[in-house]
């Protein structure tokens, strides 16, 4: 099993010179992946997400780095580790300008990126990528079809209801043959959406139950598709917190000290989960975390 950890583009340790330090720190300490994320804006008022009471939105999202030029960068200063995004709104983006962009990072990196996307839920940024809520759904089938056109041989074109790709030449081409897409699903529909279309699901990891059942739904999905369950990727992300001392009761799934996290990451193998991505932040300075993260990856490769 993978393991992969997010890179501080948010929150109280984002900077530039601790983006650094944990991709190089990743690649050192033989992690498989950094991943980043995608927020466009903070809105200052409350948010209602997906017809709930409207709430405030997170304060980490203040800040937050642009995760395909944060990659790049990362790609310039690492050797072997993937390089992941969970995830890019693809909504808010032209197919073809988002296509261009990963194919770019895939050659900068040498053919190291996973695409993780996901529709976007906020409708404050929809509104300022001047793009129509109404899209998600059948437009996250369009999308990877239009990435898929993009990255294949020229000449390239495309007619869909949203994009339309005049016969042209589009490159550099990804150095991937098959670059890997993953949808952050979790929905009934979602999952049937990424068996259908992606190579793989990135899904919050709540619960061990919940994500084992999550798996099996998903695999169901892909054999319903007519696809082979064995070529697709599962990579949960969890949100939860890297402590130096054991988390006691309530402790939640993926969290907890370096040991527990272990454990837990065990628990799990032959379950159809290919690779952990531990998307919350170690607390403590930038020290403690890297710390943290080379006690947790030598236990885990125990």
């Amino acid at each position: 099993m993978k393991l992969g950890i997010s890179l501080p583009t948010s929150g109280p340790l984002a900077s530039a010179d601790n983006i650094a330090r944990v991709a190089r720190e990743a690649d050192r300490l033989g992690y498989d992946s950094v991943w980043t994320y995608e927020r466009i804006l903070r809105p200052t008022a409350p948010v209602s997400m997906d017809g709930g009471e409207p709430q405030p939105v997170p304060e980490i999202y203040r800040l937050a780095y642009d995760p395909l030029e944060t990659l790049s960068y990362v790609a310039a200063i690492t050797e072997r580790v993937q390089l992941g995004t969970s995830i890019v709104q693809a909504l808010l983006h032209p197919a073809a300008v988002l296509a261009k962009r990963f194919a770019t990072l895939d050659q900068l990196s040498g053919g190291r990126l996973v695409v993780g996307l996901g529709q976007g839920w906020m409708p404050q940024e929809f509104a300022a990528a001047n793009v129509p809520m109404s899209r998600r759904g059948r437009g996250m089938d369009e999308v990877v079809a239009a990435l898929r056109a993009c990255w294949g041989p020229d000449p390239v074109s495309y007619e869909g209801e949203f994009t339309h790709i005049a016969e042209s030449e589009i490159n550099p081409k990804p150095v991937q043959p098959h670059v890997p897409i993953v949808f952050g699903s979790v929905t009934p529909g979602g999952i049937r959406r990424a068996a259908r279309v992606a190579d793989g699901i990135n899904p919050m990891a709540f619960s061990r139950e919940a994500l084992l059942q999550l798996v099996e739904a998903y695999r169901s999905a892909v054999k319903e598709a007519g696809r082979d369950p064995d070529s697709m990727i599962v990579v949960p992300r969890a949100n939860v917190p890297l402590t130096a001392e054991p988390m006691g009761e309530g402790r939640p799934f993926l969290g907890g000290s370096p040991r527990q996290i272990a454990d837990d990451l065990a628990g799990l193998e032959g379950t159809g989960v290919d690779h952990v991505l531990l998307g919350a932040q170690p607390e403590g300075d930038i020290d403690q975390a890297i710390a943290l993260y080379a006690e947790l990856i030598e236990l885990a490769r125990r």
